[in-house]
């Protein structure tokens, strides 16, 4: 009997042990060669599949090595900052796929194919770190009714009628921006050499601080604080981690500080919501700022269906909300404002018609949210701006189920990738000049400037478009006005043109201008 048991579980061990074993197999080799096999039946080429690192280490490699030359101000800066990209495009086409690690990953450069993609993959890639998904607050796994929940309770709060309130809170930001100027350009009232960078940079979190917390800004702006600490260490952690394994769950300085800054940021947020909840539960004023404007709509939303709070975001979630605002209100709009600067610089000509537009319908007064609307040349020089230096370079979808994009069939597994760089400087999209600086071409707003309107999408495109893409055009619109009315600038001798990729797209070395007050 017990040589029978004994026989029994060893056969069960062994049907497990070759289950196990058959799953990493079939992981590791044998479904990535189907799909690869699935890809180029389709017309995709790429480098074949290599066990488990895939293109990983090349692309890697030829990253470290981009970043190491600056480019001339005239260079392309694809070669830069995508040179795996650049070279799998050389080599293969538009129509290429690379491997990261076993996963394939499509890019797909077709406007009908990208107009399919943003309509039926509604799936973000979700982030390959466990660090990185605490620090995009879990947004990659925003699916489906949690998604559209989410979307329909913040919506109320980007309206059109809802920023026109936020214009103070970006006036008084910009104003402060531009009085530390004062303070360094105006000593003896000669041009000056200042990197304007980590000001815009301040300027953009001090706006979203504003904006997001009204009175409590202070406040707010300690915790973005806290955010942009947690982005650095989350980044040390990752790049750690590739070369020792295991590194996140090590006892160390630096992972004990993430943790205990992630803390901070969650209790500092939650005493900030539950202090907004009791002073709208006892019929106090509102702010009209956007944590006032989220919290009012949830509460509307889940009054409307018989305070039935899971129709509602929780108060996770709405921290979760809060640090988005970072993300997308601050980063994004730094370097719109950042690569302007840097290409007004270069092109005086732009600059100056850009300023003589500002005087004219703004004059001395504060600038408001009509008068912004109204700057069609600032319009046509940030679409521009966005155009060549676009904030988010790649804009990536999972696919877990098969889908049909057109007349491509894809399999699960596969991650799609819209190379939004790549696309906007495509000749056979925008012409010849497609890598030349020229606002004029959006003379006639965006839907004149190029053969399709799936080639432009420096905010993404469809149900999954930035919410905050007005927020944006408004805060840059403010800031560039402000400085063009003061300041005329042109780059530094001691500028280097290194344009790199650290989540958002970024001047490696800095902005350095020379200033002269007007």
């Amino acid at each position: 009997m017990a040589v029978t048991i004994t026989s029994v579980l060893v056969s069960v061990v062994c049907v497990a042990v070759l289950r196990w074993a058959w799953g990493i197999l079939n992981w590791v080799w044998f479904r990535p060669k189907k799909v690869e096999r699935c890809l180029r039946q389709q017309g995709f080429a790429g480098k074949p599949y290599r066990f488990l690192v895939g293109d990983w280490k090349e692309n890697t490699d030829m990253l470290k090595e981009a970043r190491t030359k600056p480019i001339g101000l005239s260079d392309a800066i694809l070669p830069r900052v995508m040179p795996f990209l650049h070279q799998l495009v050389k080599d293969y086409g538009k129509n290429s796929f690379m491997w990261i690690g076993s996963k394939p990953r499509v890019n797909i450069m077709n406007p009908d194919q990208i107009r399919d993609i943003f309509m039926k993959i509604n799936e973000y890639q979700k982030p390959s770190h466990p660090q990185l998904k605490l620090l995009t607050c879990g947004l990659a796994t925003h699916e489906g009714e949690k998604w559209a929940k989410h979307r329909k309770i913040i919506n109320p709060a980007f309206h059109q009628e809802k920023l026109k309130l936020m214009i103070p809170a970006l006036y008084e930001s910009c104003s402060d921006m531009i009085n530390k100027w004062e303070k360094v350009v105006s000593v003896d009232e000669r041009p000056c050499e200042l990197d304007v960078w980590p000001y815009l940079q301040s300027l953009t979190c001090d706006a979203i601080s504003r904006t997001s917390f009204g009175s409590n800004y202070k406040e707010g702006k300690r915790i973005f604080d806290l955010i942009k600490e947690q982005t650095d260490l989350t980044f040390h952690v990752i790049l750690r981690a590739i070369i020792i394994p295991g590194y996140r769950f090590l006892p160390i300085q630096s992972n004990r500080r993430l943790k205990a800054v992630d803390n901070e940021i969650k209790a500092s947020l939650k005493a900030l919501i539950n202090k907004r909840e009791k002073a709208m539960s006892a019929g106090e004023d509102t702010k009209n700022d956007l944590l006032d404007l989220l919290l009012e709509s949830n509460l509307s939303e889940i009054q409307a269906h018989g305070n039935t709070k899971s129709v509602g975001m929780s108060s996770d979630d709405v921290v979760d909300e809060c640090k988005i605002f970072y993300f997308a209100g601050q980063e994004t709009t730094s370097v719109l404002l950042t690569w302007t600067m840097i290409l007004l610089a270069q092109y005086p000509d732009w600059q100056e018609r850009a300023r003589e537009e500002v005087v004219q319908v703004l004059g001395n007064k504060k600038p408001d949210f009509d008068g912004l609307n109204h700057l069609k040349v600032v319009t046509m020089i940030l679409y521009e701006v966005l155009r060549l230096y676009p904030p988010v370079i790649l804009l990536n979808r999972d696919v877990h189920e098969e889908v049909k994009l057109g007349n491509l069939l894809l399999p699960a597994g596969v991650k799609v990738s819209v190379p939004t760089i790549l696309l906007h400087q495509d000749p056979e999209l925008w012409g010849d000049d497609a890598s030349e600086f020229k606002p004029e071409r959006f003379a006639e707003g965006v839907s004149k400037a190029t053969k399709s309107q799936f080639s432009f999408l420096p905010f993404g495109w469809g149900p999954r478009i930035c919410i905050g893409q007005n927020f944006a055009l408004i805060e840059a619109k403010m800031a560039l006005a402000m400085v063009l009315r003061h300041y005329s600038f042109e780059l530094s001798p001691s500028y280097i043109h290194a344009p790199n990729t650290v989540i958002t797209l970024q001047p490696q070395h800095g902005a350095p201008m020379i200033l002269r007050k007007l």
